[in-house]
């Protein structure tokens, strides 16, 4: 599969989603989903189609969430997710060296007890596994196209390790599956390769021993444009946020090309980005613990706190992080004005060029 074939210039402020879109009620038990934490394993219970619909049912609900994006008018489109119980299950439970039969327990980042993969040998990637998600993205909209994988070190911390002598051997495993399955998905279409590290904000120390070697090795020879998402949490499960990230500008030396952080709900001091020269900042913009609908002029004034800190070009505009459990008239309405606050920027900006008052 080819690429989209991109503008010779492309225009300020592109706007995207984080990963994740609301999945339609129908296909999934919404509020199963957003009366528990975030699933490590499988968690087939979920789903309201029979098995051997599923594929046809995720496959209908995804073309839902393309169009949305599409009519909201979104530069960047991704599958929004829509065959996930959660950003990252799916494909931890994919991988060689996992027992499902017989998952552990350990403490979440928000506190609490959860279910997770049991590591009982060698992890390998056996097959591709988002390579079809992005076939069927890449084949259903002409426009540029991101793929979302969890990253090593995440994964690393949402699994009990009965198998590796240390967590950082495990975690290089882990960073070698995600390896393979990157350069699969750019070779499938993919534009634009996010690794979802919500647990480098969590685990800050843990992150800096052997998380940036781990994402290093994920990106091994990889050569297409890649992204990092590091976030407080889910709005959903997690109200309170700190004030700066704790792990953030450890990411200027690496390989990665984008970073994705939220700014709307915490009032993030923006001066942090200038510690980031040269990278892209997907800069979210969009409040995920209200259901109340930005105005544009409230979108481009939070894009406008960042300008000082780093240009234009080097920005894209985006949720704070998934929207996966808005209601999906929520979501559509918050995209539509995060679309047309960037507009109203991009508009200004070309005003200024042309000098037109």
């Amino acid at each position: 599969m080819t690429r989209a074939n991109n503008p010779p210039a492309q225009a300020l402020f592109p706007t995207c989603l984080v990963g994740s879109y609301p999945q339609p009620d129908w296909l999934i038990d919404r509020a199963k989903l957003s009366h528990r934490l975030p699933p490590r394993v499988r968690a087939r219970e979920l789903w309201r189609v029979a098995p051997e619909w599923l594929d046809q049912a995720q496959d209908d609900a995804t073309i839902l969430a393309i169009r949305d994006q599409e009519r909201a008018g979104l530069e960047i489109i991704t599958d929004g997710e829509i065959r996930r119980e959660s950003y990252s299950n799916r494909f931890a439970t994919a991988l060689e060296g996992i027992d499902l039969d017989h998952p552990a327990s350990i403490v979440s980042r928000s506190g609490e007890t959860t279910i997770v993969p049991r590591v009982t040998g060698k992890i390998r990637r056996k097959h591709p596994v988002e390579v079809r998600d992005v076939q069927f993205l890449r084949a259903n909209t002409t426009r540029r196209i991101k793929a979302t994988v969890p990253g090593p070190f995440t994964m690393s911390q949402q699994a009990q390790n009965d198998f590796y002598a240390t967590e950082e051997e495990m975690a290089l495993d882990y960073a070698a599956a995600v390896n393979d399955e990157i350069k699969d998905l750019f070779q499938a279409g993919a534009d634009i390769v996010q690794i979802d590290e919500p647990w480098m904000q969590a685990r800050p120390e843990k992150a800096r021993k052997f998380g940036l070697t781990a994402l290093k090795r994920a990106l091994d020879g990889v050569t297409g444009a890649t992204a990092i998402h590091l976030c407080f949490g889910y709005a959903a499960m997690v109200r309170d946020r700190p004030a700066a990230y704790s792990f953030l500008t450890e990411l200027a030396n690496t390989p990665i090309d984008a970073i994705s952080i939220e700014t709307a709900q915490s009032s993030l001091d923006c001066t942090v980005l200038t510690d980031l020269p040269g990278k892209t900042i997907i800069l979210g913009v969009l409040d995920l613990s209200t259901h109340e609908v930005e105005t544009p002029e409230i979108v481009a004034a939070r894009i406008r706190r960042a300008l000082p800190y780093v240009s234009p070009e080097r920005i894209v505009v985006a949720p704070d992080c998934g929207m996966k459990y808005l209601p999906r008239e929520v979501a559509f309405a918050k995209m539509q004005a995060m679309a047309a606050g960037a507009r109203l920027l991009r508009e200004i900006d070309i005003s200024q060029k042309h000098g037109v008052h």
